[in-house]
């Protein structure tokens, strides 16, 4: 197809009647409580840890709520490490290029170079919080190489236990903290002012089993969405149960643009459990192929050999393209999953670097040292989120966003391997000195507007069904419109939500508009972005895609990349 050429800035609003309505605000019971705090920060990841305790350290009431339990998000199942400058061979230019290179063109150029030049200084700061990083004997840092990286630079502990080795860190710190925390909480609505600022946040109380106990308002200065990723609109994914796209569906509600968000990164190797395997599923970290594992298919044939001058160690969006095509072959008769050959590492290396690998595997019947893995993609990472700056300040004034849930323009079009957990750091720190330094005057919240709805949350696993297949790897528009249609007949109830899964059935119904709008809009193939009628990046659209809750209809926008300086 050509290149459509340049297109107007504004691609303009899609009617509400097309789309089904979104809700303004959740459904949910009268609040019965009240409460009052400089900050509410909310998820208790690597992002909402880093800004709790710097905006606390500054003598700020800060109020931490958390869904589950604290550090039952993403950050503990990260294998992957941070991606940092360390060795006196490596450079930060040099991470700078394999960045922009993954982004595929429209990563933020200035946010890369700030994100890249901070990571060293973050990782030596975690050091001396006592975070145990892998070592060489000789005491220096012992680093990986991950696909997209040309050169070994990943920090990782316990070989592939970082996230938990981080959180072990950070909960430490909170231990010793005035953090409050308030567990088994979700965030419903930010309540604003008459002036569209942030002046408080409802919250909805639950029992273990998820039934909703109480809801209540705490009115805040500012409040920020620490709350991950996406994941589990997908029927298969590597997040875990939570990660519902909460905060992104609360900004949208709140007024506050979202960007990039068809960007979702499958990661390519996600230990395959059979046909009927939905929910979270058991990543095998790429650092393994970083060692010298190989993708094959049923008939031994390598997958990557000819794809890309990395093969095995190309970029995720290039490793899961190659390996959607493969399976569309059906290879030895199999369409459903491919295989990482890791035989060739031995015992002694696989069991040393990859224990948490091995483990899994064989708790499941499947020996690394002596067998392939059988693995397929995964729905990983959102590569976009609430367009924010690097401090976390969203397009709402009080509303701000950090880590996974937010688009600083760091990972473009396509996240590069182990960017994820040192922006979340980072930026996490970096909201928090802001909010240290200067809160916004305490306002009034204005009556909320009278939309209220949910969808069932029985509505769920169909629409994450049809999200796997619509919105996989690859894409096509039929089966984006299909989506499309799918997504607006779910009806949508007035009735308050009794049980969180509502609630988060209603966000993850939210985001995954979001995506099919977005991924129908963009009509190219770009990072992780793949459509099958139009496989190439085309210029005219080296642009954000922007997405805007107005009036019950999505905005849609675009607007161009940030030029380098």
């Amino acid at each position: 197809m050509p290149d459509p050429g340049p297109l107007p800035a504004r691609l303009g609003p899609l009617p509400a009647a097309r789309l089904g309505p979104l809700p303004a605000r959740l459904a949910v019971p009268t609040p019965t409580w009240q409460r009052c705090v400089d900050v509410v920060v909310v998820g208790s990841g690597a992002a909402g840890l880093s800004c709790a305790l710097t905006v606390a350290a500054a003598g700020r009431s800060v109020l931490m709520m958390t869904k589950g339990d604290l550090g039952d998000g993403a950050t503990r199942w990260a294998q992957g490490g941070l991606a940092a400058v360390n060795d006196p061979t490596d450079r930060v230019p040099d991470h700078v290029e394999d960045t922009l290179r993954a982004g595929a063109g429209l990563c933020d150029d200035a946010a890369v170079r700030a994100l890249v030049a901070a990571a060293p200084t973050a990782v030596a700061s975690l050091r001396r919080l006592g975070a145990r990083f892998d070592t060489t004997r000789e005491g220096r840092l012992a680093l990986s190489r991950e696909g997209g990286h040309r050169t070994a630079r990943v920090v990782r502990a316990g070989g592939d236990a970082s996230g938990a080795e981080l959180l072990r860190v950070l909960l430490a710190g909170l231990n010793g903290s005035a953090v409050q925390v308030l567990p088994h909480a979700v965030a419903c609505d930010a309540r604003l002012d008459a002036d569209g600022r942030v002046a408080g946040v409802t919250v909805a109380c639950a029992a273990p089993d998820g039934a909703i106990q109480s809801t209540g308002e705490v009115s805040c200065r500012v409040l920020v969405l620490a709350t991950g990723g996406i994941g589990q609109a997908y029927a298969a994914t590597t997040n875990p149960a939570g990660a519902t796209g909460d905060g992104l569906a609360l900004a949208l509600r709140a007024g506050a643009v979202v960007r990039d968000i068809e960007f979702v990164q499958f990661h390519p190797t996600a230990l395959w459990l059979g046909p009927d395997s939905g929910g979270q599923q058991i990543l095998v970290t790429e650092a393994i192929r970083g060692e010298g594992a190989v993708l094959v298919d049923a008939t031994g044939r390598r997958v990557m050999l000819g794809v890309h001058p990395a093969a095995d160690l190309a970029p995720r969006d290039v490793v899961v393209t190659a390996m959607a095509r493969r399976m569309a072959e059906e290879p030895g008769l199999v369409d459903d999953h491919l295989w990482l050959d890791a035989t060739m590492l031995g015992a002694g290396t696989l069991e040393r670097r990859f224990p948490t690998v091995v483990a899994a595997c064989r708790a499941r019947g499947v020996d690394p040292v002596t067998e392939p893995i059988p693995v397929a993609p995964a729905a990983h990472y959102a590569c976009g989120g609430v367009e924010t700056g690097l401090d976390g300040a969203s397009t709402v004034p009080g509303l701000y966003v950090v880590g996974e849930a937010a688009c600083t323009g760091m990972h473009g079009a396509n996240r590069l391997a182990s960017n994820s957990l040192v922006e979340a750091v980072v930026t996490g720190r970096w909201a928090g000195r802001r909010l240290a330094r200067s809160l916004p005057s305490a306002t009034l919240a204005a009556p909320p507007p009278a939309a209220a709805r949910c969808v069932a949350a029985t509505t769920r696993s169909e629409t994450a069904t049809h999200m796997s297949r619509a919105a996989g790897v690859l894409r096509d528009p039929i089966g984006l419109e299909r989506l499309l249609d799918h997504l607006r007949a779910v009806p949508m109830s007035d009735a308050p939500a009794r049980h969180i899964a509502t609630i988060e059935a209603t966000n993850a119904h939210t985001v995954s508009t979001l995506v099919a709008v977005a991924a129908a809009a963009r009509l190219e193939s770009r990072g992780c972005h793949r459509r099958v009628d139009v496989t190439e990046p085309q210029p005219g659209w080296r642009a954000h895609v922007r997405l805007r809750l107005r009036h019950g209809a999505l905005r849609v926008d675009r607007a161009p990349v940030r030029a380098a300086a």
